[in-house]
């Protein structure tokens, strides 16, 4: 990403403004860039993947010069960042969205308001990579991991170029920055057996429930993100934001050829 000035960057997460993996996010931006915005919502948004608010307005809180809160999705950040809030001559050169308090491997990317941020980033043609660090104890993350690491994944990455429909997932390991290994890029695993649905009762004796905790198999699926985090080392993994699967054109247009639809 060849410039005559500094990176122009955005940052946003799913976590929310005041998340402790955004100031970890900072911290990566500035070793890479002095001209940094953020954009990121009011309240936690896990799990809001790519949805979009559109019944009702949203509302942006100036929380210092270059950086705003929105009552509204990860998606909501990023578009109204680049089509309202940043000034017109302000245009961004990459999009980091993170850090995420928690694994982003296997199926969790199709949840994931933070891969969401990155997706719409990367539908206005803007490199994005979205960065989680993986935990054991909550009450321990260790954010050194991608705080360490995260600089060099990053230029790596820049160093490397992809194309505008590709977003980039790195996730960092559950361990200290000096107990890193190294970094591997894997494609996604499979681990999702089931969400645990929790049924409780209000005062009033009507039902209500809670998605609990996901109930999974072991991180071992060898060759895949799964392995790679559980072994200690970062992973990278290329999202392709075509959902096609061209291995089956071929046998439905052949299942439907002749096929005449009553009128």
């Amino acid at each position: 990403m060849p410039l005559s000035r500094p990176l122009r960057i955005l940052l946003t997460n799913d976590d929310g403004i005041s998340a402790p993996g955004l100031a970890v996010l900072r911290e990566i931006a500035a070793t890479i860039s002095d001209d940094v915005f953020v954009v990121a919502p009011e309240t936690n948004q896990s799990g809001t993947s790519h949805a979009l608010t559109i019944r009702r307005p949203l509302r942006a809180r100036r929380v210092a010069e270059r950086e705003w809160a929105i009552d509204g999705t990860p998606t909501d950040c990023v578009m109204l960042a680049l089509q309202g809030l940043l000034p017109a001559d302000q245009g961004i050169d990459l999009v980091l969205s993170g850090v995420n308090r928690g694994a982003n491997v296997a199926e969790d990317v199709t949840y994931s308001g933070t891969i969401g941020a990155a997706m719409e980033a990367s539908l206005f043609n803007i490199p994005a990579i979205a960065l989680s660090q993986v935990y054991i104890d909550i009450d321990t993350v260790p954010w050194s991991a991608a705080r360490v690491h995260g600089p060099k994944v990053v230029r790596t990455l820049l160093a490397a170029g992809w194309p505008g429909n590709i977003v980039q997932s790195v996730n960092f390991p559950a361990c200290e920055a000096s107990e890193v290994k190294g970094v591997r890029v894997m494609p996604h695993g499979w681990r999702k057996l089931g969400d645990e649905i929790v049924e409780r009762e209000d005062p009033r004796g009507e039902s209500y429930y809670w998605i609990g905790h996901l109930r999974s198999k072991p991180w071992d699926e060898p060759g895949t993100d799964l392995a790679a985090v559980n072994d200690g080392y970062v992973s990278v993994t290329p999202i392709h934001l075509d959902l096609t699967h061209h291995a089956s054109l071929d046998r439905l247009r052949s299942a439907f050829d002749g096929i005449e639809l009553e009128t």
